[in-house]
């Protein structure tokens, strides 16, 4: 499994529009590509947040031919209208991780 992480640092100004654009149209509109499982989004902390808050945005999918598929298909058009909208209040860097063994905790651990 491929994690796609998007850390996006977004102008305090325009943060909690951008959130809710994200939210609600940009991670929506990457779904509905049919090549990532699911997505979630959280906030960096311990950062400065004198300039923006810091998120980091990541996708999960099979593998690495899926990924290439969403970076050669999809990806110039999303990053455009992301770009476009939000021009000069972030900056943006992606990591790709492969996913080498995954842990959770049943209730019966927990207790």
């Amino acid at each position: 499994m491929i994690l796609y992480n998007v850390t996006v640092k977004i102008d305090t100004k325009v943060c909690t529009e951008w959130l809710q654009w994200m939210q609600t149209v940009h991670i929506i509109d990457v779904l509905r590509t049919g090549l990532f499982m699911d997505a979630q989004i959280s906030r960096v902390l311990g950062q400065d947040e004198s300039e923006g808050i810091t998120y980091a945005i990541q996708y999960t999918c099979k593998d690495m031919a899926t990924l290439q598929k969403y970076s050669s298909t999809y990806a110039p058009k999303l990053q455009v209208e992301h770009t476009e909208r939000y021009k000069g209040k972030f900056v943006a860097f992606r990591t790709l991780l492969e996913v080498v063994d995954k842990f959770s905790v049943t209730k019966e651990e927990e207790k």
